[in-house]
């Protein structure tokens, strides 16, 4: 054994700074059978990529409070964790004004609640 466990239910890494928004799309996440780890900023999610090894999904916000958005966080991800699925979602971008990260997928806000479990499920397919 390599020390390194396999989780029985995707682990998806939710970065969002609005808590009703972050509460309602995690609900969603595990009801529909999603492991979910919840960051209110980039930096947070950093620090907590740096000790699990697990996440399959980022799935972030674009504007957070700090000195990193959404869009550096995901880049920043890509390039040091490229086995991990991004998904971005904003309220003030959208898809074709953002300059994504390679495979980053966007959904805009506001979403509907079931919206994000289907386009992760999408991804993991």
């Amino acid at each position: 054994m390599n020390g390194h466990s396999t989780p029985l239910r995707p682990v998806v890494l939710l970065v969002e700074d609005e808590l009703f928004v972050r509460m309602a799309t995690a609900n969603a996440l595990e009801d529909a059978g999603f492991e979910v780890i919840e960051t209110a900023h980039a930096q947070a999610a950093l620090e907590f990529l740096q000790r699990r090894d697990d996440v399959r999904v980022l799935f972030t916000d674009v504007k957070m409070p700090g000195p990193m958005d959404g869009l550096q966080l995901a880049e920043i991800v890509r390039r040091r964790w490229p086995h991990i699925l991004v998904a971005i979602t904003s309220g003030h971008l959208e898809a074709a004004s953002a300059v994504l990260p390679d495979q980053a997928v966007f959904i805009a806000k506001p979403y509907g609640e079931q919206a994000p479990v289907n386009l992760i499920q999408t991804l993991l397919a």
